[in-house]
């Protein structure tokens, strides 16, 4: 019996507002505990809520952005629970009349398959308090500064059916959300974070199976390993003949499995009902319009423009606009080069490669755009050769220096006179007479050993170029 997972995702994505959603209380993470607090958000008797018009215009941006309807009218309510970290002892959110439904993006796997996801709903609604538990004794403190900041939350359709999906279906999101400029998507900060829903059923089957859901996930890697181990769990059940049961799990990053937490809730668990001290929020397209307009150029779009306008292949486009930063950085530096190709390489390639290994991301680059630029224009007009960039490149990221100057410095300008390469190719020759022998003899392949060792000779300076037409014409 072959089985196929069913996947859907909840994302709560902190939007970058100054201020919390309904109270005046700053947003700014990392204060000490309990100091960004009201009696608003602190859910004191008698006071009122007032919706922030920010987190509106966020939330219209990310439903514009992400294809869905915006309703003319919605609605907050009220969702019922207990839970120390939430001091009203109930959650505003929306429920029955969100902001925004039925949208959809696109994500691309590994292969270059494109699918189109669908989107059931954004809605907005504040976060809860944080809990923290001392580790050595029975003792758990709750900091309250996060209660009432901005979210939204993103729910996906059941249409994912691959760990793989669901990872590039997240990264799809954030980065969304990172254009937009309405979240900072930090995942180590808590500022999006994941539920996953996951059944399985038999292939071709129409039902879906009991879900189980996977609580707080809070990086891509963690999505993908949960979801796998899951999808195993759940397959293996019903192998043995056992029922999967609805449960609420969260996943054990030590033991990399996922745990138990509690029985999973239905939306009547919560008391849904629409909040009294706040008016229906009523959306007039001018609005919508207005900020239809003040839209960036999104991923896709830039994707399109990066293929036509660049030339760029498919797959280097994507990797480039996946991060507004990467794709400005690269911009940048494609401006000034002949070919934006070579820029494309360079920045998936050794720059990519670099950032991994400091720990770093694009706008943290300790070599800019301009300098990269610069470099490769040297190796363009044939000043430096391919190999002595690379280690000019290394210079640049530890010390800072143009690559112009490190090229000054070192004596590394490229030998591109004839006159002074032949007699290097001269020498090389009569001190290989076998291998000449062979070459001639039709061992063709032995061109590259010939370049090899007048790159050696030469210290890497000679023009590779030149040096193969020499060699080409010297040995027949």
């Amino acid at each position: 019996m072959a089985f196929e997972p069913v996947i859907g995702l909840e994302v709560h994505a902190q939007l970058k507002t100054r201020t919390k959603i309904f109270c005046g209380c700053s947003t700014k993470f990392g204060a000490p505990p309990n100091t960004h607090v009201c009696p608003v958000c602190l859910g004191m008797p008698g006071v009122l809520p007032v919706l922030n018009q920010k987190v509106v215009e966020y939330a219209i941006r990310m439903a514009l952005a992400t294809n869905c309807r915006i309703a003319g009218e919605s609605r907050f309510a009220r969702k019922n629970y207990f839970y120390p970290d939430l001091p009203k002892g109930y959650q505003i959110s929306q429920y029955e009349m969100p902001i925004a439904e039925h949208g959809h993006i696109h994500i691309t796997l590994s292969d270059g398959a494109v699918r189109k996801i669908g989107i059931t709903r954004i809605h907005m609604e504040e976060d809860a308090g944080k809990s923290s538990h001392d580790p050595s004794r029975a003792v758990s403190f709750v900091d309250y500064n996060r209660t009432g900041v901005p979210l939204l939350e993103i729910v996906s359709e059941p249409e994912m059916h691959s760990p793989e999906e669901a990872g590039a279906y997240l990264r799809r999101l954030r980065s969304l959300l990172r254009y937009l400029d309405i979240s900072d998507g930090n995942m180590e900060e808590g500022s999006f974070r994941c539920d996953a829903n996951i059944s399985i059923r038999e292939k071709g089957a129409a039902e879906l199976g009991t879900r189980t859901e996977l609580k707080n996930l809070n990086s891509f890697r963690f999505v993908e390993k949960a979801l796998a181990y899951e999808i195993k769990r759940q397959i293996e059940m019903v192998k043995d003949g056992e029922k999967v049961v609805q449960e609420t799990l969260l996943w054990d990053v030590n033991q990399n499995r996922s745990v138990s937490m509690r029985g999973k809730e239905e939306a009547h668990d919560y008391r849904y009902f629409p909040d009294p001290d706040l008016l229906p929020l009523v959306i007039e397209e001018e609005m919508v319009a207005r900020i239809g307009k003040s839209l960036p150029e999104l991923p896709d779009q830039k994707k399109e423009r990066f293929v036509t306008h660049y030339g760029l292949p498919e797959y280097d486009a994507d990797i480039l606009t996946a991060g507004r930063d990467l794709a400005a950085y690269f911009e940048c530096c494609a401006r000034q080069v002949k070919n934006p190709k070579t820029a494309s390489n360079w920045i998936m390639g050794e720059l990519t490669a670099l950032l991994n290994a400091c720990g770093k991301t694009i706008d943290e680059s300790p070599v800019s755009a301009e300098d990269l630029a610069k470099l490769i224009a040297l190796m363009e007009d044939g000043v430096i050769s391919g190999k002595i960039a690379k280690a000019v490149f290394s210079d640049m990221a530890e010390t800072g220096k143009a690559p112009d100057e490190i090229v000054a410095e070192k004596g590394l300008v490229q030998v591109s006179d004839a006159s002074a390469v032949e007699p290097v190719i001269d020498r090389i020759i009569a001190a290989h007479t076998a291998e000449v022998e062979k070459y001639r003899g039709g061992n063709t392949k032995l061109l590259g050993f010939f370049v090899g060792q007048v790159m050696k000779e030469t210290g890497g300076k000679a023009n590779p170029r030149l040096v193969n037409e020499l060699l080409s014409k010297k040995l027949g």
